[in-house]
């Protein structure tokens, strides 16, 4: 089995062979993220169709890209929205500057990456929009800014009540409708 040292690179990290898990890297250290669970990709999918629905044509809304801001940094959000043209010129791994909005789930296994590492680490490479969704909340969309380096807020939006955002381009929609089973979502 390979191994990457605690000190590697994203280099080093992309030649990693495949096990089933997606590796993130940290400061030069590797992070195995589990396949997500049903719940997770279930949020995921359905604010893939929303978001599509709602962006402009020039953008678009992709799953599980490599995102690096460094060379010892790797990072794989759950969903992004980048401009289209970048995406065709893009091979594997995206800048941070490319990224419009960076969305995680968060899940059993990512509560602390998601709600506080990838959270000052997505701050500090200067992705504009964060937003973390917390599914046990019914759920809750937080919504994070860029204000220099660090992050403004969060807003919070609860299940149960429409909300309207303007960037990285204007949708309207229940956080309810994120965990809402297909039949019942309107």
């Amino acid at each position: 089995m390979a191994t990457i040292e605690p000190t590697g690179t994203v280099a080093d990290l992309l030649r990693f062979p495949g096990d089933g898990d997606r590796h993130e890297l940290f400061n030069g250290s590797p992070v195995a993220v589990p396949a997500p669970t049903p719940r997770h990709q279930r949020v995921i999918s359905r604010l893939l169709v929303i978001l599509e629905a709602a962006r402009p044509p020039e953008l678009e809304c992709l799953t599980t890209v490599n995102v690096s801001p460094s060379a010892e940094d790797l990072y794989i959000p759950d969903l992004v929205v980048v401009p289209e043209q970048v995406s065709e010129a893009v091979d594997l791994v995206y800048s941070p500057r490319d990224l419009l909005l960076a969305v995680e789930v968060v899940s059993p296994g990512s509560r602390t990456q998601d709600r506080s590492t990838k959270l000052a680490a997505y701050a500090e490479a200067g992705i504009l929009r964060y937003w973390r969704i917390e599914p046990d909340e019914g759920p809750s969309l937080y919504v994070y800014e860029l204000d220099g380096r660090s992050y403004e807020g969060p807003t919070v939006h609860k299940a149960g009540a429409d909300v309207t955002l303007s960037a990285p381009f204007p949708v309207t929609f229940d956080p309810a409708d994120l965990l809402r089973p297909r039949r019942q979502t309107p």
